[in-house]
Parts: C-alpha cells; sequence; structure tokens
C-alpha cells in the first residue's frame, strides 16, 4: 500500500502551480522558512457545549531561530521525533520556495489519525494551498487505514473557519492528551471516506 506520492497540481482560488511531495527529516528545519505572521481580529473559544467568537487583537510574530515552545529550533525538532516515530511530513512547493508544510501522526488512536500541524506562508494563503495540502493529509491518512483525522486547531477565526468549511465538526469529548496540550485550541474531527478502487483494482 502506498504511504507517500509526489503531486502536481492548480490551486483553483489562483491558478496556483505547486508540488506536493514528502519531505524527510533533514529538511524539518525548513518550516522557518514560512511566513507565520498574522494579524487575527476575532478568535474562538469553547464554552458550555457552544462555539463562540470573540474579539481579540493577536499579532502572530515570525518564528524565532531558537528559544520556546514556538522556535525554528524546537519546532524542527519535534517534527524530527514524529518522522522518527512513523509519522509522515508533506510540503507544498512553489519551485524550490516552500509556500506550505503539513505533519501527520498517523495512529493517534487504532482508527484516527492527527493532523499535527498545517502551515502556509502569508504570501501564499487564500490560495488554495491549505486545501490541497490538507487533501494529502487525508489521502495519507487513509492510506495507513485510518478512517478519521482529528485537528486541535489554533483558535483563530482563519484556521477554525478553514477547518468548517472542510467538512471537520467540533468534538465534544476532546482527546486527552492533546487537551491537555493545547487546552485552548479548537478540538475537531473529520471522517475520512473511503476513496473507490481504480478500474485497475475493480472486480
Amino acid at each position: 500500500m502506498p504511504t507517500s506520492r509526489m503531486t502536481r497540481c492548480r490551486a483553483p482560488e489562483a491558478n496556483q502551480p505547486m508540488l506536493i511531495r514528502p519531505m524527510n527529516r533533514s529538511e524539518a528545519a525548513r518550516l522557518g522558512e514560512l511566513d507565520r505572521t498574522e494579524h487575527v481580529t476575532l478568535a474562538y473559544r469553547w464554552k458550555d457545549g457552544v462555539l463562540e467568537s470573540y474579539p481579540v487583537d493577536w499579532h502572530v510574530p515570525p518564528w524565532p531561530a531558537s528559544g520556546g515552545h514556538w522556535s525554528v529550533e524546537a519546532r524542527a525538532a519535534r517534527l524530527e521525533e514524529l518522522l522518527d516515530s512513523g509519522g509522515s511530513l508533506i510540503g507544498a512547493f512553489d519551485g524550490d520556495r516552500v509556500m506550505g508544510m503539513a505533519s501527520i501522526r498517523h495512529h493517534l488512536t487504532d482508527t484516527m489519525a492527527e493532523l499535527d500541524g498545517l502551515h502556509v506562508s502569508a504570501e501564499y494563503r487564500r490560495r488554495g494551498v491549505a486545501t490541497a495540502l490538507l487533501a494529502e493529509v487525508e489521502w495519507l491518512a487513509r492510506a495507513r487505514g485510518a478512517e478519521a483525522l482529528y485537528v486541535s486547531a489554533t483558535p483563530s477565526s482563519s484556521a477554525v473557519g478553514f477547518y468548517l468549511s472542510q467538512g471537520f465538526h467540533l468534538v465534544t469529548a476532546p482527546h486527552p492528551d492533546l487537551l491537555a496540550r493545547e487546552p485552548d485550541d479548537i478540538h475537531m474531527v473529520k471522517g475520512l471516506r473511503r476513496e473507490p478502487p481504480s478500474p485497475a483494482q475493480a472486480p
């Protein structure tokens, strides 16, 4: 059963050509090439079983090179550990430039994979890059036997809105380990439909 592939596609929102391919351990630090800056004015929180929005004024800074949870050094080390434990890392590329990256933990449970991270560089947002990366994540998760995909989403309106638009729904009982790690995130899950066999595989 295939567990990685290289895909050339165009993002329909801006006819953006891109190559999506697996990334190896030595490329984990390329996360630092992504511009993560964002000005967030609306966020969400899960309160008493209801998703409610509230105004914020968050200025997400660039990745620091070292020191702290969000440094390139720390995030790259975490991605390396994920790969060492059987996870996957994929990137979307515009030539040699990294447009976005996504990481997958294949066995959060026996039947569920986790979208561990999804980042798109600021200049490539709203061009279909995140949608293309997510589609590849779902393909990889199904190839490993997952029936559902879990995400602990940053509570910004852009992140939550994106996942809801892609068919994720809120979970009322978040995964305890992920809730402990990211208590302010919005926890969601999406069922993964089985792809029909290709004509060559059909009986």
